[in-house]
């Protein structure tokens, strides 16, 4: 839903919300980027309460909810849930307190993997909220019913990349450990079904089969998000360079080194925000 009270031009300057559990969400960020470098962006990563994958859907829906209204309240056009757990379990209660438009990492991963997967056999990875909620498999199942899809919950992954464990051969084995029972259902795509995961893609690479095509939703949920300011005319055509903002509920000691790896570029503009319970 567009703001009615807004003129074209007026949205058009107004920046993209993106928000995360944590850091993963500057992949999409990244991709954005790249894809829209003429968007302002606001982005915010719950660094205090990630990771959300061991939490309840309802923590979950009630976290993500008071972050989408953070960033209404910026004056975003447009919100991106970044984050997979947040899009499994908290999507519909997201856009019923919203104005604007919102897009979640979900259903553009899923089409791209049906597009890379000639079998038809899909595996997902995720946080244990995101495989738990079947989200990936609803979504495939709906796009085309012969899909296989094979999940496998890899919680894990996160504390490991907020800590910056990237190329370590401890994040190595776990991704071993993991993915071994992924690689006996002769899979042709895998899913990166969380925002952490594209960070530590490389390491992924070495323990599954070299046939195997990564599906890195953070492209695919770019692309979608052109497509839809495409749609509703509200792409920023001007020519000023954009602004970004980042805002984190706590500031770990290794989010700057990791943010500034991620997006190749030093990160400026970060500011630690408590939210209120009552936004």
């Amino acid at each position: 839903m567009i703001n009615p009270s807004l003129k074209i031009n007026e949205l058009r300057q107004q920046p993209i919300g993106v928000f995360d559990s944590g850091l993963g969400g500057l992949t999409v960020v990244n991709q954005l980027m790249n894809q829209l470098p003429g968007e302002s962006i606001i982005y915010f990563g719950d660094t205090a309460r990630v990771p959300y994958g061991t939490k309840s859907s309802l923590t979950i829906q009630r976290f993500s909810v008071q972050i989408a209204r953070f960033l209404q309240q910026q004056g975003v056009k447009l919100i991106v849930v970044a984050c997979n757990t947040a899009s499994s379990v908290a999507l519909e209660e997201i856009k019923e307190s919203v104005t604007v438009p919102v897009i979640g990492v979900i259903e553009p991963g899923a089409r791209a993997a049906l597009r890379e997967s000639a079998t038809k056999r899909i595996g997902v990875i995720g946080t244990s909220a995101t495989v738990s909620a079947g989200k990936y498999e609803a979504v495939l199942k709906s796009l085309d019913s012969s899909v296989e899809v094979f999940s496998r919950a890899c919680p894990l992954f996160v504390p490991l990349v907020e800590e910056g464990w990237i190329d370590t051969p401890v994040t190595e084995e776990v991704a071993a450990i993991y993915l071994k029972p992924l690689m006996g259902k002769n899979i042709a795509s895998l899913i990166l079904g969380c925002t952490h995961y594209p960070i530590i893609k490389a390491t992924i690479k070495k323990v599954v089969n070299g046939n195997v095509q990564i599906i890195d939703s953070a492209i695919e949920t770019a692309v979608e998000v052109r497509n839809t300011l495409q749609s509703h005319k509200i792409m920023n055509e001007s020519s000023h360079l954009p602004e970004h903002l980042f805002y984190v509920s706590d500031f770990p000691q290794k989010f700057e080194e990791i943010a500034r790896r991620l997006l190749g570029r030093p990160l400026v503009n970060v500011h630690r925000i408590a939210l209120d319970n009552s936004i």
